[in-house]
């Protein structure tokens, strides 16, 4: 049996009951490393066998279920989020239903939630906004995505970022250039100083919070590897809006 788990949007504690205990009695763990928080893996068993997806194709994840499967193994894919939201939990369910192999999801908290959890914000508040939308920048032959007739259509925007053709900070500044219109059109603050936080607090907040993001094991993951001094300038320039 193959358990397609959320892992919710980031701290351990933020796995669901029952996605905590599929990872408890998993014998095969398959997890996204560059995106999953990898304390997660302190709930398995001795003897499960854990496999990093980040450094994998999409033929050796299947591969891992298949061995899993004809040993009798039971076997979690880990995903971030909620594996229903750009997950690509769909191109493993169309092969291992090809193969007649059983399969079932657990949901999760995913990161838009997650972030309204630790501004203590509603989405959906009366005579401001009645929807969330939920999307990416997408770029390909086939396909391209603007955030800005969704930016001025609601109030409320959950965005994930998705690059493929254009490099990640071309994307990033996009986003940053719609959300900051949308902001200036729906008169909301454009920066966290804006936004009523005083400078000296923020300020003297500054190294702790640096280094705080600086050990947390999702920045160890990123790609790209980041200094102290790193961190501290984009929370300066998330404080002072200078982008």
């Amino acid at each position: 049996m193959i358990h397609f788990v959320g892992a919710g949007s980031g701290a351990a504690d933020l796995i669901t009951v029952r996605g905590k205990k599929l990872l408890e009695e998993a014998d095969v763990i398959i997890y996204a490393g560059s995106l999953v928080n990898p304390e997660l893996l302190s709930y398995k068993k001795d003897g499960c066998a854990v496999h990093n997806s980040a450094s994998m194709t999409l033929e050796e994840v299947i591969a891992v279920m298949l061995e899993a499967e004809q040993n009798g193994l039971t076997t979690v894919r880990l995903h971030t989020g909620d594996p229903c939201i750009y997950g690509a939990i769909r191109e493993q369910m169309d092969i291992l239903d090809e193969k007649g192999i059983a399969y079932d999801s657990c949901p999760g908290v995913s990161a838009f939630c997650g972030a309204a959890a630790a501004l203590n914000l509603e989405y959906t508040l009366p005579d401001v906004s009645q929807s969330v939308v939920i999307t990416r920048l997408h770029f390909n032959a086939g396909c391209s995505t603007s955030l800005t007739p969704t930016a001025h259509r609601y109030a409320m925007i959950a965005c994930t970022l998705g690059f493929d053709s254009q490099s990640t900070r071309q994307g990033a500044l996009s986003v940053i250039r719609t959300v900051r219109q949308a902001q200036e059109k729906m008169n909301m603050p454009t920066n966290i100083q804006k936004a009523g936080v005083n400078e000296t607090e923020f300020l003297s907040a500054l190294d702790a919070m640096a280094e705080k993001a600086l050990n947390d094991p999702c920045t160890a993951a990123n790609v790209q590897p980041a200094t102290i001094d790193d961190i501290k300038d984009i929370y300066k320039k998330a404080y002072y809006g200078k982008y």
